[in-house]
C-alpha cells in the first residue's frame, strides 16, 4: 500500500526539501537510461518518449520483485532519461496510480509545455482536478550556467473503484501526454510534487526522494 499526505504541507517546505535533495539525486550512480527517439521517417528534431506511473514498483526497473521496496509507488520503465537538445520532446505517461488532493494546487496545472497543455485520454487541459491527484512529472534546473528547463506536468488519479484490466496487475492507466522544447545541453532533475512518500521532507521521503522511484534525471544531449 503506498503512502499518502494528510494535512497541508508549506510550498516552501517542499521547496527547501528539493534544494536539499538536488546534489543527491545530480551524484548517485545512474541506471541504464531510456532515450527519446524521433519517429521513422519522421521529424528528426521531434523525439517521443514513453514512461509509466505504478501504486508498487513491481513493474519498473526493479525487476519482476519489486527490489528492495516493493511497495513503493514508481514510475518505469526507468527514471535515467536522455533528450536530445533543440528538439521538441513529447512524453506520454501511463498512469496506474490512484490519488487524492495535492497539497499545493499550483502543481495540478499544466507548466512548461508547448502551448501550455497536456492531452489526458486525448482531451487537451491546461488543468487537472486538485482534488484527484495520482502524481506530476516535474523537471527542474539546477542553478547552473545551463538552458533553464522547467516543465511540470500533472497526473490524474485513477478511480480508487477502478476494476483491475483484464491480463493486468492494474486499472486500464489514464493516458497523458505533453511536448516540450528543449534547447542547449544540459542535466536536470525531476520528480513527482505530489507527497506521496514518507514522513521525511514532509511526505517527500522514501519513494519521492530515492532515484529508480519517484525521482530521476533528464539528461540533453
Amino acid at each position: 500500500m503506498k503512502v499518502r499526505a494528510f494535512g497541508p504541507v508549506l510550498t516552501v517546505l517542499c521547496g527547501a526539501a528539493f534544494v536539499a535533495l538536488i546534489g543527491f539525486f545530480l551524484h548517485q550512480q545512474p541506471a541504464p537510461a531510456l532515450a527519446a527517439v524521433p519517429k521513422a521517417g519522421a521529424d528528426p528534431h521531434h523525439a517521443y518518449i514513453h514512461l509509466s506511473t505504478y501504486p508498487d514498483s513491481m513493474a519498473g526497473e526493479h525487476g519482476k520483485d519489486g527490489g528492495p521496496e516493493p511497495d513503493w509507488v514508481s514510475y518505469g520503465p526507468t527514471t535515467t532519461l536522455t533528450v536530445p537538445r533543440n528538439s521538441l520532446v513529447t512524453v506520454t505517461i501511463s498512469q496506474y496510480d490512484g490519488g487524492e488532493a495535492i497539497t499545493n494546487p499550483w502543481f495540478a496545472k499544466v507548466h512548461g509545455t508547448v502551448g501550455g497543455t497536456e492531452t489526458v485520454n486525448g482531451k487537451s487541459v491546461t488543468q487537472v482536478d486538485p482534488e484527484a491527484i495520482g502524481h506530476t512529472f516535474t523537471i527542474h534546473a539546477a542553478p547552473t550556467a545551463q538552458d533553464p528547463l522547467f516543465v511540470s506536468a500533472p497526473l490524474p488519479a485513477v478511480p480508487d473503484d477502478a476494476p483491475v484490466a483484464p491480463g493486468s496487475d492494474y486499472p486500464a492507466p489514464i493516458e497523458v501526454t505533453f511536448t516540450f522544447q528543449t534547447k542547449g545541453p544540459g542535466k536536470y532533475v525531476w520528480n513527482c510534487e505530489f507527497p506521496c512518500g514518507d514522513g521525511t521532507y514532509a511526505k517527500f521521503g522514501g519513494p519521492m526522494s530515492t532515484r529508480g522511484w519517484m525521482s530521476g534525471t533528464l539528461t540533453v544531449t
